[in-house]
């Protein structure tokens, strides 16, 4: 197994994690603005998936015993997932917010 893919799923569906709420943020349609519980679920979903794949890479460095590479990217591995669930948490808050007050302009008219 090429162990290099980890990242790689990783860092592609971190990046999905983020425009997935971002597509229904600048979505005009109403296809886009009614299905918001997919966009929110996928992007979380998405978010999970990119986390939990770095055990993985960090086990494979661990088995084959690669102290330097281990030591060079946990720090890494760290920040980005804190900052990727920070971002994701957000961009998924501020889309809350907008769908609360999209009901709650329709429910005035």
């Amino acid at each position: 197994m090429d162990y290099g893919l980890l990242n790689l799923g990783s860092i592609v569906l971190g990046l999905t994690a983020i425009a997935l709420p971002l597509v229904y943020l600048a979505g005009r349609g109403d296809a886009i603005r009614r299905r918001w519980p997919v966009w929110t679920v996928g992007s979380l979903m998405c978010c999970m998936v990119a986390l939990c794949l770095q055990p993985f890479y960090t086990n494979h460095l661990i088995e084959i015993e690669d102290w330097g590479a281990l030591l060079d990217t946990t720090w890494g591995v760290a920040y980005y997932s804190a900052g990727l669930v920070g971002v994701v948490i957000f961009l998924n808050l501020v889309s809350a917010g907008m769908r609360f007050l999209e009901n709650k302009a329709q429910e005035q008219e």
